[in-house]
């Protein structure tokens, strides 16, 4: 049996500005890609265009039957120069939102989606003493445009996910090349510390998680300054943490150790994001089963991910990012409603879920990985930029009619 959802419940899409806008120039992710060695298997270029093709982006959300789109601001194209606000930029982002909502869609702004200015990354990115109080004053620039007509805020994008990674998601290569493509990078732009959210080194992990704190503080304090309403939180990644027999103990240590910190930090937020991709099974002596602890794409993690979160903080749950990475799209037209079902049934035991977000609209660039991942729910043709729907997308948007009585959807 399918549940079916309260009219106000928000189905969405998530996307983030460096992934799918193109020709960034100005931030410390591009500055890496373009550093050698850099880490990234080839730089973003183009990525999807859709700074230029953004109501077409929109289009496709309202042709799912969507009511929330998720986007970001990305402060390196608001404040490019530190200090100079570019409000070609602004008016850019100002039509974005106005475009959400003449559609239908509840604008979902993330105010940092990994990406922050070049100019920032030079002074120390978040390990900055002022780091938290430069990305306030950023926010309260953002709301004082565009707050009005926001419907949910998001500060940060997983400020866990290298702690999640350095826990074996990505071998000891990678951290390596992480740290070749920061000390090439402060060779080029001549500073002693140059710095990245998304690409860090191992024995910093406790400090950025530092400074990311202090700056959700901050931008919370800043949103709210300007709207006290708005409904405001951060998005974690979140795995679903599952004990084989006597993995208890070490189930509930990567908890702490990954979510810890966080779960406590926003139990008074309006909402905390679930991003869930995997579950992990932990036995006693660390990951157990398949593949190292991670097991095949398992359409259930997304339930015990949001029923974790919620009962570690008792705070709602938006799942901010859901999707499952795939070349076969058959396999994602499987794992969707599987997955949903999942979610109404942690829905249905009373965990207050606000709206959930497939991670994404398009097949875009995926940062170290560039442009191999497939995630999307439609297909983009790298010389044209061309939107083809997979098959999938009429799935997102058939689950959501079995969901919702009566249409919410923009303009249906």
């Amino acid at each position: 049996m399918t549940a079916s959802t309260p009219a106000s419940f928000l189905w969405g899409v998530a996307t983030a500005g460096h992934q799918t806008d193109g020709d960034d120039t100005t931030s410390d992710t591009s500055f890496l890609e373009l550093t050698q060695p850099s880490v990234f298997a080839e730089p973003s270029g183009s990525a999807c265009r859709s700074w230029e093709l953004w109501e077409r982006d929109l289009d496709l959300a309202v042709d799912m039957g969507l009511n929330a789109y998720r986007f970001s601001v990305e402060w390196c194209r608001v404040e490019p120069e530190e200090g100079s606000v570019d409000e070609t930029a602004l008016a850019h982002y100002e039509d974005v939102i106005d475009g959400c909502l003449a559609r239908g869609l509840a604008p979902i702004v993330t105010f940092s989606h990994f990406t922050a200015p070049h100019w920032f990354a030079c002074r120390g990115s978040w390990l900055a003493d002022d780091a938290a109080e430069r990305f306030a004053r950023f926010c309260t620039l953002v709301m004082e445009r565009i707050g009005d007509r926001i419907a949910l805020a998001v500060t940060l994008n997983e400020p866990n996910l290298q702690r999640q990674l350095a826990g074996g998601f990505l071998p000891p290569q990678v951290w390596e090349a992480h740290r070749a493509n920061l000390h090439a990078a402060s060779a080029a732009a001549g500073v002693e510390r140059y710095r990245a959210g998304n690409v860090q080194v191992l024995e910093e992990l406790d400090v950025f998680e530092e400074g990311f704190e202090r700056a959700h503080v901050a931008a919370r304090a800043a949103i709210k300054a300007v709207r006290p309403d708005l409904p405001v939180g951060l998005s974690l990644a979140v795995a679903d943490d599952v004990a084989a027999p006597g993995g208890e103990a070490e189930r509930d240590r990567v908890r702490e150790e990954c979510y810890g910190r966080w779960v406590r930090l926003c139990a008074d937020d309006d909402f905390i994001g679930v991003q869930n991709y995997e579950r992990i099974v932990h036995g006693p002596d660390g990951r157990a089963g398949a593949e190292g602890g991670h097991t095949p794409p398992e359409p259930d993690s997304l339930g015990g991910a949001v029923r974790y979160i919620h009962e570690a903080s008792g705070a709602p749950i938006l799942v901010s990012e859901h999707g499952i990475n795939t070349q076969d799209d058959a396999e994602r037209c499987a794992f969707l409603p599987a997955a949903l079902a999942s979610l109404d049934r942690a829905i249905a035991d009373g965990v207050p879920v606000l709206g959930y977000c497939h991670w994404t609209l398009l097949d875009n660039y995926e940062w170290i990985f560039a442009y191999g991942p497939r995630f999307g729910l439609h297909e983009v043709d790298r010389d044209t930029f061309a939107r083809t729907p997979k098959p999938s997308a009429g799935v997102y948007a058939a689950e959501i009619r079995r969901r919702t009585p009566v249409a919410t959807g923009a303009g249906r």
